[in-house]
C-alpha cells in the first residue's frame, strides 16, 4: 500500500523564560520562548518534526494557522512529498484563499514554513542523514528545482543559481571534512540580554571569551545612558580584540538609529542589528551609509525572500541573518542563501529561542559546504538555554557548532518536555503564579 501522511499533531508549548528575563530586549522585555510544535505521522509509523517559534501570547494563533494548512498535507503520498518538497511549499504558500492573509508574510507564512521543515525532517530521517548533509548531496539541478524564482529573477535567475552551485561543487568533499573536524563558527548572545544586571553582564562576557567566542552580542535601545554603561562594562571585560555586536530589535526610527549608534561608536561595535523596522529597505540603506564602518545586519523578521532581495539590491545590509522559522521553510531559505552568495554578503543566521539553534545550523553548514564555501566573517548565533528539551541538541565547543550527525533537522522535542510545558494545562503552567505574562488579562 502507498505510504501516506496519516496525521499532523499540533501542540502549543511554552517555556517561562520571562521569569529570569532570559531573551529580554528593548522590544521584548518579558518573552516566554514558545513554539507551535508539529509532528507529521505516516501510515508506516514514520515521523517528521517541525515548529514555529513564538515568544508567548499568540502561539495559539500559529497553531490555528497550522491547523488550517494541515489538510493540504494529510493524505499525501510520502514518496511524492519527499521527492519534491518544493511542490508542497508552493501549494501551501499559494493557496488562493489562505494566501490572502499574507501573502507570503505573517503567521500563515510561518506556519507554511513549519510544515515544510517537518517534511524535510522526515526526508532526512528517511535518508538516514542530517539535513545539512542531505541538502549538500543534492545536485545543483535538484537544488534549483526546489526554489520558486517567480519574484526573484530580476536579481537571481535559475542559470545564475546553477552557476553558483556548480562553481562550489569542486570543493564540497574537502569542506565537508573540515566541517566534521572543526565545526562551524558561533557567536553568543548569552551575556547580552537587556534585563541582566551589570555583574551578570560582566561575568558572562568573561565566560564567553574563556569559552572561545570571538564575537558576542549585546541588546541595546532601552536607554542610551544604560547602553553606554553596559557597552563600557562589556568592552572592559572582553578587551579590544573581541568583536561586540549590538542589537536594537527594531526599536528605533531611522534618525534615532543613526544618532544612537554615533554615541555607541566609541566602543567599536561590529554591527548594529535590526536598527529599524524590518520592512524599511531604504531606512536600512540610510542607516548603513550613516554609521559605516559599523556594519548593518538584519533578517530574523524579514518576512520573505523578496524582502531580502530588495535589501541586497539596495545595498542596505552588510550581514544577512536568515531564520529557520520566519520564512516558508528550507526552500525559501535556499533562495536567500543563493541571493546572498550572488551579492557577496555573508550570512550569520539568527538563532536562540526554542529550537532555532538546532534548526538553522543545518542551513549554515549546507551553505558552507555547497554554496558560499566560506566561513569568513560568518557565525551562527548561539544562546545557551532550552537545548536540554531536544532529542538532538546542538553541540558547541570552543566557540564552534559541531556538525550534527543524527538523521533529521534536529527539531524533535523530547516527550517529557512536551508534557511538562504544554500550554496552558501542562504541569509547569497549571500551578504557575505568572500566568498573566502569557495570557491576555
Amino acid at each position: 500500500m502507498t505510504e501516506r501522511i496519516s496525521s499532523v499533531d499540533l501542540l502549543d508549548v511554552r517555556f517561562p523564560t520571562s521569569r529570569h528575563r532570559d531573551g529580554s530586549d528593548a522590544m521584548n522585555p518579558f518573552p516566554d520562548y514558545s513554539a507551535a510544535y508539529i509532528v507529521l505521522r505516516t501510515t508506516s509509523g514514520a515521523e517528521g518534526h517541525g515548529l514555529v517559534f513564538t515568544v508567548g501570547r499568540g502561539t495559539e494563533i500559529a497553531v490555528a494557522a497550522l491547523r488550517s494548512l494541515a489538510g493540504m498535507v494529510v493524505g499525501q503520498p510520502v514518496d511524492e512529498l519527499l521527492a519534491d518538497p518544493g511542490a508542497l511549499a508552493r501549494r501551501l504558500t499559494g493557496d488562493s484563499q489562505i494566501r490572502w492573509l499574507g501573502p507570503a508574510k505573517g503567521v500563515v507564512h510561518m506556519a507554511a514554513g513549519g510544515l515544510v521543515n517537518a517534511v524535510w525532517d522526515l526526508a532526512a530521517r528517511r535518508a538516514g542523514q542530517p539535513l545539512w548533509k542531505l541538502l549538500a548531496d543534492l545536485t545543483p539541478e535538484q537544488l534549483v528545482a526546489q526554489i520558486d524564482f517567480r519574484y526573484l529573477r530580476d536579481a537571481l535567475t535559475e542559470d545564475e543559481a546553477l552557476a553558483l552551485l556548480r562553481g562550489a561543487a569542486g570543493g564540497r568533499a574537502t569542506r565537508e571534512r573540515i566541517l566534521l573536524e572543526r565545526g562551524y563558527p558561533a557567536y553568543t548572545t548569552t551575556p547580552g540580554w537587556l534585563g541582566y544586571d551589570d555583574e551578570k553582564l560582566a561575568r558572562l562576557c568573561r565566560e564567553a571569551v574563556d569559552a572561545g567566542y570571538e564575537l558576542i552580542k549585546l541588546k541595546v535601545g532601552g536607554d542610551l545612558a544604560d547602553d553606554v554603561r553596559r557597552l563600557g562594562i562589556a568592552r572592559q571585560a572582553v578587551g579590544p580584540e573581541i568583536r561586540i555586536a549590538v542589537d536594537a530589535n527594531q526599536i528605533w526610527g531611522v534618525p534615532d538609529a543613526i544618532g544612537w549608534m554615533r554615541e555607541l561608536s566609541a566602543f567599536n561595535p561590529y554591527w548594529i542589528e535590526e536598527p529599524t523596522s524590518p520592512d524599511d529597505v531604504l531606512g536600512h540603506a540610510a542607516v548603513r551609509r550613516a554609521v559605516a564602518p559599523v556594519k548593518v545586519a538584519t533578517g530574523e523578521h524579514c518576512q520573505n525572500a523578496v524582502m531580502f532581495k530588495q535589501l541586497l539590491q539596495a545595498a542596505a545590509i552588510d550581514v544577512v541573518q536568515i531564520d529557520a522559522c520566519r520564512v516558508a521553510g528550507v526552500n525559501e531559505n535556499l533562495a536567500i542563501l543563493l541571493l546572498a552568495a550572488k551579492f557577496g554578503v555573508p550570512v550569520c543566521p539568527h538563532a536562540g529561542g526554542v529550537g532555532l539553534c538546532e534548526l538553522v545550523q543545518h542551513l549554515a553548514m549546507f551553505d558552507f559546504v555547497a554554496v558560499s564555501g566560506s566561513t569568513e566573517d560568518r557565525a551562527i548565533e548561539y544562546v545557551d538555554h532550552l537545548h536540554e528539551h531536544f532529542a538532538d541538541p546542538v553541540r558547541v565547543s570552543g566557540g564552534r557548532y559541531l556538525a550534527p550527525t543524527t538523521p533529521g533537522m534536529s527539531a524533535q522535542i523530547v516527550p517529557a518536555s512536551l508534557e511538562a510545558f504544554r500550554f496552558p494545562d501542562g504541569p509547569e503552567w497549571a500551578a504557575a503564579d505568572d500566568q498573566p505574562l502569557t495570557t491576555v488579562a
